[in-house]
């Protein structure tokens, strides 16, 4: 008879692929996860992966295992959300994955909101410039630019927000205000770093034009705001941001306007669990409600 408790080890290296970053996510050594991994192998008499230079790949066997064991999981988180005496508050973690800017600049101070709705439950903020992979369990939910891909995800587009030009009012003092597109070519403008943008769309101002003159780039959008209302150059914000900084102004507001679609994500394995349907629902009637706010300056 096999350990019950190898397959959470199990799962996590499927997940993840490498021993190391399983060992972190299970908090304990790399080399516990392998020595687990071997014995769930010798008791079901089985070879679950290949050993590859860059990882371990799942044999046959190990993913009629893989099928098995996520529905266990399953299962096991659903105890808690069912078999219960009476009706309880969600409470645990939740934790959310996102970009930066929405994070820091608008999601921040919203979650409060829902803090004070559901103060047991406790939401971990996750800000990248990639898309987390919610099927190695990296969160719970994503919110994100472009609907995410993978097996078993409940995806929806929740809203939409838009882009326009900025620049501070000293900038423009000094270097006179754009009239038309065409007069931004004589200008400054802060970007992203190229080579470090693995979202597409989230090099936005390519959607306007590509400058021949910038002066700043950084992969942070809070650095390049703050460069922004710091006289560098204009750039292209969110309306949500750039709301939050009194020294931006709008440049070709008329004229220059960028939409983003905002998705938010679930693995199916846990969007029945009462926390995340607390969160997921709130993030909806909040995208809802403020959808004047994102889309209006």
């Amino acid at each position: 008879m096999f350990n019950w408790n190898d397959l959470v080890f199990f799962l996590e290296l499927a997940r993840q692929g490498r021993l190391m970053p399983a060992a972190r996510r299970l908090r304990v050594d790399h080399t516990t996860v392998s020595r687990r991994i071997s014995e769930l192998e010798k008791d079901l008499a089985v070879k679950l992966f290949e050993r590859k230079p860059d990882g371990f790949v799942l044999t046959e066997d190990g993913h009629r295992l893989l099928s098995i064991a996520e529905r266990m999981e399953v299962l096991g988180l659903s105890v808690m959300e069912t078999i219960k005496s009476a009706p309880s508050e969600p409470s645990g973690k939740v934790r959310i994955a996102t970009m930066e800017g929405i994070a820091a600049y608008y999601l921040t101070e919203k979650l409060t909101e829902f803090n004070a709705l559901h103060p047991q439950i406790v939401i971990e903020l996750v800000a990248e410039r990639h898309l987390i992979n919610l099927t190695k369990r990296e969160a719970d939910v994503s919110i994100s630019f472009v609907p995410p891909v993978g097996p078993r995800l409940d995806v929806r587009k929740a809203g939409v927000f838009k882009l326009g030009l900025f620049a501070s009012s000293t900038y423009l003092a000094r270097r006179d205000t754009p009239r038309s597109v065409a007069d931004l070519q004589a200008h400054d403008f802060v970007d992203y770093v190229v080579d470090l943008v693995s979202i597409p769309k989230v090099h936005w101002l390519l959607d306007v034009l590509e400058p021949e003159h910038v002066v700043f780039r950084s992969s942070s959008m809070a650095a390049q705001q703050n460069a922004i209302a710091a006289g560098r150059g204009i750039g292209l914000l969110p309306y949500f941001s750039a709301k939050k900084e009194p020294r931006l102004v709008p440049v070709l507001a008329q004229t220059v306007e960028v939409q983003r679609e905002l998705y938010i994500s679930v693995h199916e394995d846990i969007q029945f669990m009462g926390r995340v349907r607390a969160l997921t629902r709130f993030l909806f009637s909040m995208f809802e409600r403020d959808a004047a706010y994102l889309n209006t300056l």
